[in-house]
């Protein structure tokens, strides 16, 4: 997949390249870049005297979160127990890793311990909660935010689809902006999901195939439609430059945002980081460890971060056999 996506390499986001890349080699294409973007309805925070453009770090998210549930008794962000994004995302920006060099796991290092802590924290003083569906991209979480009751929704810029989707109360009412970061962050966001597409080797027209997926994941063409189609984050840059695009005043996702996505991207575009426990071959046993018991002993049983993760790591590392 190497040689096929050469065309195109300069102009797509390394970070998702590397994302299904082992030892400089390319073995699969991104369809999006999943960059992680912070959705707040404004109608709420304003009735709540929040100003979003304000909330620059996870401290500044918590301050607020914390004064709007004070002042309407409804939730501000989201403590997700289905899913795990934002801990990989605050992981990333502490410099951490869920493993080591050598592949072991490490779910209660330092980095990882604070990370939870720090939402932990975060939920018990009112900024965070747990939300219907178990996280924002459910059925049931839909109906939710679509009824106001979550105002700050931080999530990969995929998420733009499932507003247009299914919350057409919100349009008008929702701006797009960079999500929060730690002091000193190491990278300021992360890409979740991806949806990658390879080519089996043993295709007997695997150059063809390949060639023609990374027109279909990968060049400016297809990335145009990746947008305007699917209201995706296009993982090519050269479509973020090309604001017939980007700001088409007639695309269905411009007219639903309060603020336009690409301006959010081009701001954090220097500071896209690969989280590499993604492309880790245990990762999906971890994060099925964690959406089944660890975020809910923690979210919902209220057991302390450094307790839960200590006996995650146990689980773990007898599981997986390390």
């Amino acid at each position: 997949m190497t040689e096929a996506a050469a065309p195109y390499k300069d102009d797509v986001v390394q970070a998702r390249l590397d994302l299904y890349s082992k030892d400089g080699t390319i073995y699969g294409f991104p369809t999006h870049v999943g960059a992680f973007t912070t959705f707040y309805n404004t109608e709420a925070l304003e009735g709540a005297g929040i100003d979003y453009t304000t909330i620059k770090t996870w401290d500044d998210f918590k301050e607020a979160g914390v004064k709007y549930n004070e002042e309407t008794g409804k939730a501000f962000g989201v403590a997700s127990t289905s899913v795990m994004f934002l801990e990989p995302l605050i992981t990333a920006q502490l410099g951490g890793q869920f493993f080591d060099d050598a592949g072991n796991v490490q779910v209660n290092s330092p980095e990882v311990v604070e990370t939870l802590s720090m939402m932990k924290d975060m939920q018990d003083a009112g900024a965070i909660s747990t939300i219907p569906g178990g996280s924002p991209d459910s059925e049931e979480a839909y109906g939710a935010i679509n009824d106001g009751d979550y105002a700050a929704i931080v999530y990969p810029a995929w998420y733009t689809s499932r507003f247009v989707d299914y919350m057409p109360d919100l349009a008008g009412k929702v701006a797009i902006a960079p999500a929060p970061v730690t002091d000193d962050a190491v990278v300021q966001t992360i890409g979740g999901g991806g949806t990658g597409a390879a080519v089996p080797a043993v295709s007997p027209n695997k150059d063809l195939a390949a060639e023609w997926l990374a027109f279909a994941k990968l060049s400016p063409e297809a990335n145009v439609a990746v947008w305007e189609v699917l209201g995706f984050d296009p993982v090519n840059m050269a479509v973020w430059e090309d604001e017939e695009v980007t700001k088409n005043p007639e695309n269905k996702f411009n007219k639903y945002f309060q603020t336009n996505l690409f301006d959010v991207l081009n701001e954090v575009k220097d500071g896209i980081g690969h989280f590499q426990s993604f492309s880790d071959p245990n990762w999906p046993t971890v994060d099925d460890t964690f959406r089944t018991v660890t975020l809910n002993e923690i979210y919902e049983n209220g057991t302390s971060a450094q307790e839960a993760l200590d006996q995650t790591q146990a689980d773990l590392q007898n599981q997986l056999g390390q």
